[in-house]
């Protein structure tokens, strides 16, 4: 059998860390690496600028000699060649070997660099300052030096030496000294040790790579804290979410911050609203069917258990029973399936006439008999509503209107204007709701006492409730031992016109021509 490799799995907040690092060290090693290569180029530009200026400080000093100020008449300079040409000196000095002297006198080596003069190919003079490295301890250098001196132009070049710690590369200039009428020839020659020069451009590069590593670590210390600081609010959500069971919804996650992460979490508190809610509610019908099934349950199994089934009549008897109780409990079932579907969510609505819906559901509820059925008012406005869902609701009413009335009373049905609404409405003549039953007979299976009756499910008016809610509106009660009147508020367009007859959203009065 082939396991499987266990492969680590890393947190958001040491991916995120991970990712900040790795840019963070890519960003820098490129800018580091491009500034020693850019910044080596320029030392070694300087180098051929530097050599070039001790050609010239030479120059100088063979066209304008120092004891010249001293000299009866002023000296005249010679001309002297452009630049890359031979030095050529002034008749102050009378033999090539003074030119080369008074040069190695007067034209001080830098730092890393050393000069010497040479007089018919070998050395003659050497600064009479300590230099770095000694030119003359290099035959070979010298001897390439002075060979290219003898095209009689100022040479430029590259040699390796050594005469420093191991093989090293210097950078070189010879320059050729010649006076007119002299035999003698000279040549003076200048070196810097180009990788001391460049070293210095690496130790600042090491420097810089000590800081940048120091850099990271602090980035990495700081991106652990602030991602640590973000992150929280998904660590809570997690550690509630963990939490959280079927019998503990009650678990909410505190919101620390005002960003996205607090967006979140807020939105995620209000979905654990909405599944605590949803659970109690499921509890709660779950209870309540139970309860409910119970005594139909109870009422067909004692019947059976006390049946003879040698008496037809009584077997009639309690097949007549046992058929009510099923139809009953088929009836609550219904009840619940059309409860469920109604609190899914908000219901699909289109642009309905409240005139002709009122017309339409006020001819339906004439079938209802014992009654006599009086169309109050009708509003002319067009609202947008589940017209099927409006009707069920508003027969509802009426039915229960028709069941708790007594024969032959009145019961009037309507529409009327709300500010900001439309309430559908049923106004019967019953004996009204007593006040502590007002909020229960809306629960699942609530049923008012003091004369109302029990029959049905105790469902309807949680439905008529939960299609109210489902527009976005509410259900209007208003009772007394006259009568009681139930209405459907729905909010409906501001611009839509409302009826003279329009009352308080909230508590409504009956309008003129509606009493009861």
């Amino acid at each position: 059998m082939v396991r499987a490799i266990a492969v680590p799995t890393w947190s958001v907040r040491a991916r995120i860390l991970a990712v900040i690092l790795i840019i963070t060290t890519v960003g820098m090693s490129f800018a580091g690496i491009s500034a020693y290569f850019v910044q080596r180029e320029r030392v070694i530009e300087s180098i051929d600028l530097e050599l070039l200026a001790a050609v010239e400080s030479a120059r100088q000093v063979l066209a304008n000699p120092p004891a010249a100020a001293a000299v009866d008449e002023p000296a005249v300079d010679e001309p002297v060649e452009g630049e890359g040409g031979e030095l050529a000196a002034s008749p102050t000095y009378e033999t090539v070997g003074e030119a080369l002297e008074a040069i190695l006198s007067f034209v001080v080596p830098g730092r890393h660099e050393s000069s010497i003069a040479l007089l018919n190919g070998e050395p003659a003079w050497q600064p009479s300052v300590e230099v770095s490295f000694e030119l003359a301890d290099d035959p070979a250098l010298l001897a390439r030096a002075w060979e290219e001196s003898q095209g009689g132009t100022v040479v430029l070049g590259t040699a390796t030496t050594d005469l420093l710690e191991g093989v090293r590369a210097v950078r070189y200039v010879v320059a050729p000294v010649e006076i007119s009428g002299s035999t003698e020839r000279g040549a003076f020659i200048t070196a810097i040790d180009v990788q001391r020069e460049v070293d210095e451009v690496g130790g600042a590069f090491v420097g810089y790579a000590w800081l940048s590593a120091l850099t990271i670590l602090l980035v990495g210390a700081v991106g652990w804290f602030v991602a640590g600081r973000l992150l929280s609010p998904l660590r809570e959500l997690r550690l509630a979410a963990e939490r959280i069971t079927a019998r503990n919804t009650a678990e909410r996650i505190p919101v620390s911050t005002r960003d996205d992460l607090g967006a979140l979490t807020t939105t995620v508190n209000e979905m654990l609203d909405r599944i605590d809610g949803a659970l109690t509610a499921q509890r709660q019908l779950l209870d309540d069917v139970r309860h409910e099934l119970k005594t139909p349950i109870t009422i067909v199994r004692g019947h059976l258990e006390l049946l003879d089934p040698g008496n037809p009549s009584e077997v009639r008897a309690v097949r007549d029973i046992a058929i009510d109780e099923l139809d009953r409990m088929s009836e609550l079932v219904s009840d619940i399936d059309d409860l469920a579907r109604t609190e899914g969510g908000q219901l699909p609505t289109e642009p309905t006439d409240v005139a002709d819906l009122t017309a339409a559901v006020f001819g339906k509820a004439q079938a209802i008999g014992g009654h006599t059925w009086v169309l109050a008012s009708s509003l002319p406005i067009v609202a947008a509503v589940s017209q099927s869902r409006i009707t069920q609701a508003w027969l509802q009413l009426a039915d229960n209107a028709a069941k708790h009335s007594p024969a032959g009373s009145t019961i009037r049905i309507g529409s009327s204007a709300y500010r900001g609404g439309v309430e559908f409405w049923v106004a019967d003549e019953g004996p009204g709701i007593p006040e502590e039953s007002r909020t229960r007979i809306f629960e699942r299976f609530g049923r008012a006492d003091a004369g109302r009756g029990v029959a049905g499910s105790g469902l309807g008016l949680s439905i008529v409730a939960a299609i109210a809610r489902a527009h976005g509106g509410h259900v209007n009660l208003e009772t007394s031992p006259a009568g009681s009147r139930f209405g459907i508020v729905v909010p409906v367009d501001s611009e839509a016109p409302a009826s003279p007859g329009a009352f308080d959203l909230d508590f409504a009065a009956p309008a003129e021509g509606e009493a009861r």
